[in-house]
């Protein structure tokens, strides 16, 4: 029993929160045009702008959507985990 304590302490796991890929990835391609994606992932000041540029150009903005659903669901879990939750980067 002391051995298996020992191992824990010297091996321990790391603790992360949850991987949003999947649910980010649909959510852009679905409603890509309304910024979800972004609400989602935290960023309210890119979601915001998201949302205006799909009513200003009559909802070319859902093409960000798209391009961005696509390439969150193409990147590995760890990937995706350290870019976008990690270090925040905001776009593309």
């Amino acid at each position: 029993m002391e051995n298996s304590k020992e191992e824990q302490w010297n091996n321990p796991q790391p603790v992360r929160q949850e991987n949003k890929k999947i649910v980010a990835g649909v959510l852009a391609i679905l409603l890509g045009s309304l910024g979800v994606h972004k609400f989602i992932l935290g960023y309210t000041t890119e979601g915001i702008i998201q949302l205006v540029i799909s009513v200003i150009t009559c909802g070319i903005g859902s093409i960000i959507g798209l391009i961005e659903g696509i390439i969150y669901l193409t990147k590995s879990d760890e990937e995706f985990y350290q870019t976008y939750q990690v270090n925040k980067k905001g776009w593309f």
